[in-house]
């Protein structure tokens, strides 16, 4: 009988357990779900604080992208770039990026853009309107509403009052169901002229890559006519992937020297060198073109699995939206894979980095010192057919160069490859010093020593900077123009309030840029 009873006890307190477990695992089940639910209902997709509701977790994470907030100039540290950029606005103003969260900020804030409006209406920035394209969702709903063309359309300061939210939800997602899109149709033009699948045909891992793809990519304005609906004639300057022959920086500048794949028939340039009159390509950031080359792309590991890891809470995974380095995530970027202790990781990272910056170093140095050369060559008389062999040297080299460290990562993504393309670039550099040894020497000048470019104030002169007035104007614009812009944007009501709670405090020329 007590064999019985005991059996029966332990037969309820079983049932007990298992309905407590099903209520739980239901109550988890109910919060999945409508942790889940669409965004059908989101008033203004551009507002990433309309997708809280929805998606509470992925939200309040992604806008922990906020605290990565120090900004580093790197024109200080590195002031050969003042030198290698002469003549283009990346020689004013350069800084390592910050969080998403800073993007418009930044964009508004650089050097780059000059002071429009300053010091009347006619001064204009002397960028296109496509260097907002990465930096808001807004650009989404402009290239949604007014079309590509329009908006490509003008100089950068068109579209100050009406790009006013930082890189949010609407960039990769849809706002009804929260899928994975990219809003730039220039991707899926790039991809197929490197014949690879487009984003529809990806696999989800593969859309995982290429959300980010749209914007962390090396790209170009393409000068491309058109007719309004009006009938007006103009010229917009469209974002293009040159991935025509590849995605290696050999590959890319074979599509740039070869000028039948432009319009005006001519290689492709960014701007000429003011100092040495070198026709320059700028590299973007082909952080993706990279990732494809390094063992972990080819293994098929996403910019997301790593910079964005799953995390868990109850029942629900997520990705984590704090968009950072992995490092300080490794628990759940990397040793979910590797077995070796986080130190040793550290330390491969680490060695990794500094022989990135090692050739770097060597390579900018002969690059900064190849221009200022051929700077003096050309005071000295010597001639377009002596120069052409030592400008077409520095053409390729710093293109290298810079597609080998624009992409800030490179150096982990693909060791193999940056360190191939630096070696390149700096053995590119030296051959065009030693063929300007040869010009300045059959122009009666021997043992020329390059004026010193060790601090970022000398390297500006030398490029013929003004830079006190560049400053002084770029801060009448802020107090003026950029204000103006939020006053109308706010009128207009596409400018998520929410989302301005930081202070512009920090930029190169004010603040304490470390």
């Amino acid at each position: 009988m007590k064999k019985y009873i005991l059996l029966l006890g332990c037969s309820l307190a079983a049932i007990i357990v298992l309905a407590f477990l099903a209520n739980n695992i239901n109550a988890k089940e109910n919060e999945r779900k409508e942790l889940m639910k669409t965004g059908a209902e989101i008033a203004d997709a551009t507002f990433s604080s309309e997708w809280q509701r929805y998606y509470p977790r992925e939200y309040d994470s992604w806008k922990k992208t906020k605290d990565n907030k120090r900004l580093e100039d790197m024109v200080k540290k590195w002031p050969e770039l003042a030198i290698v950029w002469a003549g283009y606005p990346f020689s004013k103003d350069y800084n390592a990026p910050r969080g998403h969260y800073y993007a418009v900020q930044d964009n508004v804030n650089t050097l780059r853009v000059a002071a429009p409006g300053i010091p009347n209406s006619s001064v204009q920035s002397p960028l296109p309107t496509a260097c907002w394209t990465c930096k808001s969702p807004d650009v989404v709903r402009l290239m949604e509403t007014k079309g590509d063309l329009e908006y490509y359309t003008g100089k950068w300061d068109k579209w100050g009052s009406e790009i006013v939210n930082t890189i949010g939800c609407y960039d990769c997602h849809k706002a009804d169901t929260a899928e994975l899109k990219v809003g730039r149709k220039y991707l899926n033009g790039g991809l197929e002229a490197a014949g690879l699948a487009v984003f529809e045909s990806s696999t989800h891992q593969n859309k995982r890559d290429l959300v980010c793809a749209q914007c962390h990519s090396e790209y170009y304005f393409r000068s491309t006519d058109y007719e309004d609906d009006a009938k007006v004639k103009k010229t917009a300057m469209v974002v293009t992937l040159p991935w025509k022959e590849g995605l290696r920086a050999d590959d890319m500048m074979k599509y740039y020297d070869n000028g039948s794949n432009f319009p005006d028939g001519k290689p492709f340039k960014d701007f000429v060198n003011s100092i040495s009159k070198t026709p320059v390509v700028k590299a973007q950031h082909p952080d993706y073109e990279l990732h494809t080359m390094g063992i972990h792309g080819q293994k098929g590991v996403s910019c997301a699995d790593c910079h964005m890891p799953y995390t868990q809470e109850g029942a629900v995974k997520f990705s984590d939206h704090q968009i950072q380095n992995p490092l300080r995530t490794m628990d759940r970027s990397c040793m979910t894979c590797h077995r070796e202790s986080e130190t040793k990781l550290k330390a491969i990272v680490k060695e990794k980095y500094d022989r990135k910056e090692e050739l770097f170093a060597l390579a900018v140095d002969n690059l900064a010192k190849a221009h200022l050369e051929a700077g003096k060559a050309w005071e000295v008389g010597a001639s377009e057919a002596d120069m052409q062999t030592p400008l077409d040297l520095i053409r390729q080299g710093q293109w290298r160069w810079d597609y080998a460290v624009a992409s800030h990562g490179g150096f982990f993504h693909a060791p193999d490859e940056t360190l191939y393309t630096l070696a390149k670039a700096n053995d590119y550099a030296q051959n065009a010093r030693i063929a300007l040894v040869a010009v300045l020497a059959k122009n009666g000048v021997s043992n020329y020593i390059a004026p010193d470019f060790s601090t970022k104030e000398n390297a500006q002169k030398l490029a013929g900077l003004d830079m006190k007035k560049l400053v002084a104007e770029k801060l009448e614009f802020k107090k003026k123009i950029e204000q103006e812009w939020i006053k109308q944007a706010k009128e207009k009501g596409i400018l998520d309030e929410n989302l301005r709670d930081y202070n512009d405090d920090v930029s190169s020329y004010f603040g304490a840029p470390k």
